[in-house]
């Protein structure tokens, strides 16, 4: 058996993970835990619905979760796991960390849009970038994984066969995506549905979010060269959910069911990515609870562009989904392992 932790158990991605992991048949959950040193809770007092697992919330205890787990799931704000994540490596625990501090290759890029200084940079290159569907050989022998986050990992898959057959225009990359409030966690989540739904609005536009260095540094690896695009978030009005529109220039004329039979082929060996047939949209409900992300294509003819469909859960495949994904990866587990019930 895994033994896990879970730390920062009170969030949203805290909670997926909980749920995910307490159905998983080869993991033991040996910690829970919050934020900071706060004092010992019973699970069931925070989420009534997972009463019968008869767990405790604990304060941030390091050298309990050092002697106590083989994988700890980091489920913190950004800057928290600068501190931690070298102690459990260095305690031979193996750590996925769902925040941001380790995604960014550049720690100086990484300090420009975070606001704030890296002080784990000798982690950054033990980082794996943890898409499973394009990084599962270096997921096998990682050590630290830093879980996608949920934007990029719709646009990334989104753009990736595209970019590997090269047949995008990479100058030309627009993004117009779209997320329920839990992207935004816990408390902006109450607070939106309190005072503002069923509201649907733009948001940190014009090259403000701070999950276009993940994506462009990502696409740019497939590209092999530094990648530019635009990119456009929106809140909708649900709780759960992401869908993003992605228009790339293509630069031959190509048919839609010749791109489709690129991108099936590319993801022909892949449990949790789905290409429609052509006319087949994706929408956000057909993936709820799911570790999926589904994907439509169309080419418009007039302007030889190619318009992509990429739909996850944001909480499952944009997080706490995705998350164990990789823990079954790094620990030899078939991938879907746990997650075919969502």
């Amino acid at each position: 058996m895994i033994r896990v932790a879970i730390v920062g158990i009170t969030g949203y991605t805290g909670e997926e993970l909980l749920k995910i992991l307490s159905k998983h048949p080869n993991v033991r959950i040996t910690g829970l835990y919050g934020r900071s040193s706060s004092k010992t809770r019973d699970l069931k007092d925070i989420y009534p619905h997972f009463a019968n697992l008869n767990l405790k919330v604990e304060g941030l205890d390091i050298n309990k979760i050092k002697s106590g787990c083989d994988a700890v799931f980091l489920a913190l704000p950004h800057s928290l796991s600068f501190e931690i994540v070298p102690k459990l490596l260095d305690a031979g625990v193996k750590v996925i960390d769902l925040s941001a501090d380790f995604r960014i290759n550049d720690a100086d890029v990484y300090e420009k849009w975070y606001k704030v200084s890296h002080t784990a940079k000798d982690c950054i290159n033990k980082a794996v970038y943890g898409l499973p569907e394009l990084n599962e050989p270096l997921i096998k022998q990682a050590k630290l994984v830093a879980n996608p986050g949920c934007y990029p990992t719709t646009v990334i898959l989104g753009c990736a066969p595209a970019i590997k057959n090269n047949l995008a225009d990479m100058s030309a990359i627009i993004v117009d995506a779209k997320s329920g409030i839990s992207g935004a966690g816990r408390k902006a989540s109450l607070e939106y549905f309190a005072n503002e739904h069923p509201n649907f609005r733009a948001y940190k536009i014009a090259g403000a979010h701070r999950h276009i260095p993940e994506i462009e540094q990502e696409l740019g690896k497939l590209y092999g060269e530094k990648v530019t695009l635009t990119f456009t978030p929106h809140i909708i009005p649900v709780e759960r959910g992401m869908l993003s529109t992605i228009y790339v220039k293509l630069k031959k004329d190509i048919k839609t069911p010749e791109i489709i039979e690129i991108y099936k082929n590319f993801y022909k060996d892949k449990p949790f990515v789905k290409v429609f047939d052509e006319n087949v949209m994706p929408g956000i409900k057909d993936v709820e609870n799911t570790n999926l992300c589904e994907i439509s294509l169309k080419v418009d003819e007039r302007t030889n562009t190619l318009i992509i469909i990429s739909v996850i859960d944001n909480l499952t495949k944009g997080s706490g989904g995705q998350a164990v994904q990789n823990m079954n990866i790094m620990f030899g587990l078939p991938e879907t392992e746990a997650l075919q019930f969502n």
